[in-house]
């Protein structure tokens, strides 16, 4: 019996029907792994929790021109000082999840604020996800040029004799400087007075104007007036030296490696957002600050760019964290809400 035969066109329709279908399979695999979202569709929202002008902003709107011009999209510097930075944190938890808002955020507000403050209205590792980490700031020991100590050696000799409280000046209570100071004192086993300001600013006019004889201070805020003569470094914070003060020695040179508080400030985006805008965002913030004018611009401000993926941002984090709860905790620090 002869088998019947078939026209090759009866398959027509279903070899389309398979072709397509494998087509929209072969997308459906290949578009997650291999295609990026559409990101930023309109301007992006970077929320500084500090007043224009102190560091951290200015670290925001240089970082915010660069990727204005990457994305093509405006990135629009919010600044929401006060209330160590609870403000600016809470409207960034707040915020739609799409990344077109993000917190450049610092140690205070993403490691020190839950040991210091009792009510907590945000949870730093829970409530956002790690972006990157955009600069390390280093601190210094400062004093009036006619303070006694010339070396970090000599100030010890001065502030370990039995009758010696030397007072000492941060930007205020809970500060990294204040933190770092209380670190540094607890290992090098000298008494001290603190005298918190409410900001660099005041402190230093008070420490040029020989009010104040020592401060801990950013590098970038004390460096004009080391280099005009009325102030003295005696110990930077950082790994190595700073380059602007070629002669001022780290803490770690001088016998004190443990003493390594440097002021953090990355950017974070509420948890919810998605992980895989997470990491194309992060992605997109490293490769800005390995433009070369960016970097200069951040060294000629004495702070150092310190570009990480979102584990090691997080990494970073929790062990900021722990080494500051301790200090706390030893210290006794607590904030009046």
């Amino acid at each position: 019996m002869r088998r019947p035969r078939h026209h090759p066109a009866s398959f027509a329709p279903a070899r389309r029907h398979l072709l397509v279908a494998g087509i929209a399979s072969l997308a459906g695999v290949m578009t997650p792994a291999r295609a990026q979202q559409r990101y930023p569709i309109r301007t992006v929202r970077m929320i500084v929790a500090y007043p224009p002008g102190q560091a951290a902003d200015l670290v925001a709107r240089l970082l915010a021109q660069q990727l204005s011009t990457m994305w093509k999209q405006s990135v629009v510097v919010e600044n929401r000082g006060g209330g160590m930075g609870v403000p600016a944190m809470m409207a960034a938890k707040n915020a739609a999840a799409d990344g077109h808002t993000m917190v450049m955020a610092t140690t205070g507000t993403l490691a020190t604020n839950q040991s210091l403050l009792s009510k907590l209205p945000y949870r730093p590792l829970d409530d956002f996800a790690p972006v990157s980490n955009v600069i390390m700031a280093p601190l210094l020991l400062v004093a009036h040029r006619d303070f006694p100590a010339r070396s970090l050696s000599e100030f010890l000799t001065y502030a370990r004799k039995p009758d010696s409280r030397v007072a000492i000046a941060t930007p205020g209570q809970g500060t990294s400087q204040h933190l770092t100071l209380e670190l540094f004192a607890r290992r090098a086993g000298f008494g001290f007075e603190h005298l918190a300001y409410r900001g660099s600013g005041p402190a230093v006019i008070d420490l040029v104007a020989g009010q104040v004889p020592l401060m801990l201070d950013s590098v970038a805020s004390s460096l004009p007036h080391i280099t005009g003569g009325r102030l003295r470094g005696l110990a930077v914070t950082s790994p190595q030296r700073v380059a602007q003060l070629p002669d001022v020695p780290t803490f770690a040179e001088a016998g004190f490696p443990e003493v390594d508080g440097m002021g953090l400030a990355g950017l974070v985006v509420p948890a919810a957002t998605p992980p895989a805008l997470v990491q194309q965002i992060s992605a997109d913030v490293r490769r800005a600050l390995e433009e070369p004018s960016l970097r200069a611009a951040f060294i000629a401000r004495c702070v150092i760019p310190d570009p990480r993926t979102p584990e090691d941002f997080a990494q970073l984090l929790r062990s900021e964290t722990a080494k500051w709860a301790n200090v706390i905790r030893q210290a006794g620090i607590r904030i009046e809400e």
